[in-house]
């Protein structure tokens, strides 16, 4: 299992946002990758984090790079995974 990649659900484990879950949009680095809520869903603005900060889970989404949140949401809701990320 890859952990870190391109529509995985992972939860912050520090920060303001510590519990909450998350999808990471895109990969900058080998420390770092963006990650986004979507605000709708659990409050996350679209941002970046150290990968040391999240925990990845074994829920992955098929999404694209550059893909806005009302997208990355409609693919939440295909994944049956909106309860799922609304937990914390």
């Amino acid at each position: 299992m890859a952990a870190i990649q391109i529509g995985r659900v992972c939860i912050k484990t520090h920060g303001r946002e510590k519990g909450l879950k998350c999808v990471i949009t895109d990969i900058i680095d080998k420390n770092f990758v963006l990650i986004t809520g979507p605000p709708k869903i659990s409050s996350i603005k679209n941002r970046r984090v150290n990968v040391k900060h999240i925990q990845p889970l074994d829920y992955v989404i098929d999404i694209n790079r550059g893909m806005n949140d009302e997208e990355i949401e409609d693919a939440i809701v295909q994944n049956d995974l909106l309860t799922e990320l609304q937990k914390s």
